[in-house]
């Protein structure tokens, strides 16, 4: 995987954050700070979608169809889309 250069800018208070985080050893520079940033932004944006998908389950009620019936319904939707 290749890398890309980027060029950001920070307020002197928020420099002196990331080199205070770089002190207490939690990081080794600011590039790694950020790139945690980035990493626990993703996850937050994943777990958001889960707790999406939880809760239009939720407001779906419940359904009046078998097991059996929604089982099919899952195997077609997935044959249609080749990942079965």
């Amino acid at each position: 995987m290749g890398t890309t250069r980027k060029t950001i800018a920070l307020t002197e208070q928020r420099d002196q954050w990331i080199k205070a985080q770089i002190e207490r050893g939690k990081f080794t520079n600011d590039s790694e700070y950020i790139r945690d940033l980035i990493r626990r932004d993703q996850d937050s944006a994943k777990f958001q979608t889960l707790k999406d998908a939880i809760q239009e389950g939720l407001d779906s009620g419940v359904s009046d169809r078998t097991v059996p019936q929604i089982m099919e319904e899952v195997e077609t939707r997935l044959k249609g889309n080749g990942r079965l």
